[in-house]
């Protein structure tokens, strides 16, 4: 008697089980190779579009006499690099600084360039060292859990006040990390987990697709 978990015997079901096997493999393979090709195609073609708002006789294509694929983009990042050195110096900082006033007397304006500004200083101010220890909390309610960052011990009146150690924790949201929740929980309450900072933050982007203790199928 064929046992329940043994392979299919049949030429027919041998075929089946053959493709079904190598197109998975196939599937997991490829498609990270295919995402980022086009992903850099549609970059470099979008970056590309940005020469267009040059003036018409000094647009590389009617001074050169071929096209040079992702040159909008060599020519952004020299843009960056060059007003980076700039705005460091101290003549940069004044103009910043004015800037930063005359943007601050327009409404509306000036809150979504503070929000915009505030999240762009989020995102590369941040690092992984900010963060000690990976944690689990009970977050929203009781009975489920959330992956959370101490960022320190709380201190001050918020210690006074529960007449406990407390933690202050970070909880991300997914897949956008950068915002989230700021909570201040008694140290009792949280679990520390054993994974790394830098496999905690895999887990959130990936919505819990990419976890440390996953294996792969391949």
């Amino acid at each position: 008697m064929m046992h329940k978990d043994a392979p299919p015997r049949g030429p027919l079901s041998r075929l089946k089980h053959f493709i079904k096997t190598n197109l998975l493999a196939g599937i997991l393979f490829l498609t990270p190779i295919l995402a980022t090709f086009f992903f850099l195609r549609f970059l470099f073609n979008w970056m590309d579009a940005i020469l267009k708002f040059l003036p018409e006789p000094l647009r590389p294509e009617n001074i050169l006499p071929f096209k040079i694929p992702g040159l909008g983009l060599f020519m952004l990042f020299a843009t960056v690099v060059l007003t980076g050195f700039l705005v460091r110096n101290y003549l940069g900082r004044k103009i910043v600084r004015v800037w930063d006033r005359i943007i601050d007397n327009i409404p509306l304006v000036n809150k979504l360039y503070q929000a915009v500004k505030q999240l762009v200083e989020t995102i590369f101010n941040c690092s992984p060292h900010d963060f000690q220890r990976v944690v689990l909390v009970e977050f929203p309610k009781e009975g489920s859990y959330a992956l959370g960052f101490v960022t320190g011990l709380a201190t001050g009146e918020t210690q006074r006040k529960t007449s406990e150690d407390v933690l202050n924790v970070f909880v991300p949201t997914t897949p956008n990390p950068t915002s989230g929740f700021f909570l201040m929980i008694p140290k009792k309450s949280v679990i520390y987990m054993e994974m790394g900072v830098e496999d905690a933050f895999k887990l959130l982007v990936s919505g819990g697709i990419i976890s440390p203790d996953k294996k792969n199928i391949l």
